[in-house]
């Protein structure tokens, strides 16, 4: 059985979408930027401070080849995890991708990167970044799902990518 597999810029979503779709689905989430906190007793903020971005993204590669061997999970990733051609390579090999497009102004609005380390003092970093990368989220992307934050959107959300994954992730 295939992983879903959620890509996206920071906020946008992955983390909560991906703990409704694990409980919908039944299936265990795995969450890298939960597996880094966990390995490295630490904060993300306190990694990039600490030990820099090249640091951390070499923590996320390793986290990326784990969850990959994985089968049946969903798997919420960090917003750079594209960046790194093999990250997505592995990723992919076992999983159906699907990008969470949510706008950075929606984010931005939401009020919720006081914890990004990449975003947290520069908000017009977040625009930056997704200029940076969107290019990288559809060129991975099986299905691109457009967050709009609502709940009533998320449900809907939640209900396309359970039905993709009962047709593509067998």
């Amino acid at each position: 059985m295939k992983n879903i597999v959620l890509i996206g810029l920071s906020g946008c979503g992955k983390s909560s979408f991906g703990k409704r779709l694990s409980r919908m689905l039944r299936l265990p989430l795995l969450d890298t930027d939960a597996m880094i906190v966990e390995a490295e007793g630490r904060p993300i903020s306190d990694i990039f401070a600490e030990r820099g971005e090249a640091y951390f993204r070499d923590l996320e590669s390793a986290a990326c080849r784990a969850v990959s061997e994985a089968e049946g999970a969903v798997i919420a990733t960090g917003g750079g995890v594209v960046l790194r051609e093999e990250n997505m390579e592995a990723l992919a090999r076992n999983g159906l991708i699907f990008f969470i497009d949510r706008h950075p102004s929606r984010i931005l609005r939401s009020g919720s990167l006081c914890d990004r380390p990449l975003v947290q003092d520069d908000r017009e970093r977040l625009l930056r970044l997704h200029a940076e990368r969107l290019p990288l989220y559809r060129r991975w992307a099986d299905v691109t799902i457009r967050n709009n934050g609502t709940k009533r959107h998320m449900a809907s959300c939640l209900r396309l990518v359970a039905k993709h994954f009962r047709h593509h992730g067998k």
